[in-house]
């Protein structure tokens, strides 16, 4: 089936007699000539960033007075794996709260940001037919609204994620990710959200970063900034500091989505670039 012939297959038949073109034009408007939407990951560490006032959430904060206000919202968190990758399409995604031990303001937290269904098939159509499925089950988890929530606190514009193909491969991943491309060209923002180093099986609550921790984040930054995904998609390879960084790859594979992303004549800045509790480096950037 071709890409024309699996929108039409997907959506239904009100829209059988449009082309490609006149679909993308019925959902999102004519904007086919704007700038591409810069791309974020941001280290998302502890869900009571969320409520705290601190220097994580005044940051998520100031970003969103700065960047032009999206059409739509897609994170690649780290908190949904599903065998295959999966794209959420319901009309009101659910607040999910996928943590436990903590106060009870924090479960009392709403982000009633609306879904997309249209955004959803929009992206669903940059992936042959079989490749990505709809889910109506999970919604929004904390590595989205957690983020979200002092960004965009209006909580109104269009939010949907993209899940994390659990059967997949490092390299697997960089080519799901590149699907994505065109989905910045129609004002989607695109947020990967996870944390560069997370291993929280060794924390340390007096504060103190661990060598190996600061030796992997500071590797890392230098290979993003040298553009050398290779490098980082092959972690495996690179020692003792990144498998204690990395004892599973799920808080990582979100930097692989965005800096799969980028294009050559953009720029990287960093920013909330320190560790925490000793093993979480909340080190964010943005390409534009």
């Amino acid at each position: 089936m071709n890409r024309k012939d699996f929108i039409k297959a997907s959506i239904g038949l009100p829209l059988l007699s449009m082309n490609l073109q006149e679909f993308e034009k019925e959902v999102i408007g004519d904007h086919f000539a704007e700038a591409m939407m810069p791309l974020l990951f941001v280290g998302h560490g502890s869900p009571m960033n969320a409520i705290e006032d601190n220097a994580f959430s005044r940051s998520w904060a100031k970003l969103g007075n700065e960047l032009s206000v999206p059409k739509a919202i897609l994170c690649v968190s780290a908190h949904w794996q599903t065998r295959g990758t999966k794209v959420t399409a319901m009309e009101q995604p659910k607040t999910i709260h996928d943590f436990g031990g903590f106060p009870k303001a924090l479960f009392d937290v709403q982000y009633p940001a609306p879904g997309s269904p249209q955004y959803a098939q929009l992206t669903m159509s940059q992936f042959r037919a079989g490749h990505i499925s709809k889910d109506f089950e999970w919604g929004l988890d904390h590595g989205t609204w957690s983020v979200l929530k002092p960004m965009f606190p209006k909580a109104n514009i269009p939010t949907f994620q993209l899940s994390l193909d659990y059967t997949a491969t490092p390299q697997q991943h960089v080519e799901i990710a590149k699907h994505l491309m065109n989905m910045r060209k129609k004002g989607v923002l695109i947020i990967g959200s996870g944390n560069i180093v997370h291993n929280l099986g060794l924390l340390n609550f007096e504060g103190k970063p661990f060598d190996w921790a600061t030796e992997f984040d500071e590797l890392a930054k230098t290979k993003i900034l040298n553009n050398d995904l290779k490098t980082l998609t092959d972690y495996k390879n690179l020692g003792k500091a990144a498998s204690l960084s990395i004892p599973t790859n799920e808080h990582y594979l979100p930097l692989l989505y965005i800096l799969a992303l980028k294009q050559k004549q953009e720029n990287t800045s960093f920013f909330n670039e320190s560790i925490e509790m000793g093993s979480v480096s909340m080190r964010s950037l943005k390409i534009s």
